[in-house]
């Protein structure tokens, strides 16, 4: 199951930048979305350079993954327990 719908859609890395921002709405605290928005900026920024499509279809195959286990994990916690789950902690 997609986190949203419109995740088999996704086929360039623009409409994955979308998608991922989208998903990260749908977030339970302005602390988590805002973290994981600056992972997604991140992530696009290191892979700028790709020019592979194979590796391009990986990358975009895996990160809907993960926002499908993210939005998953969310589903089946507490707010309060996501957010010590999904945040990194910030004392390290």
């Amino acid at each position: 199951m997609a986190p949203l719908p419109g995740a088999e859609l996704v086929q360039r890395p623009l409409q994955l930048y979308r998608y991922l921002l989208r998903c990260c709405q749908q977030l339970p605290t302005k602390g988590i979305q805002q973290h994981y928005k600056h992972a997604v900026r991140q992530s696009f920024r290191v892979h700028s350079d790709e020019d592979n499509p194979e590796r391009i279809q990986q990358i975009i195959k895996r990160a809907i993954e993960d926002a499908d286990w993210i939005m998953n994990k969310l589903r089946m916690v507490p707010v309060e327990e996501a957010t010590s789950q999904l945040l990194p902690s910030s004392g390290s």
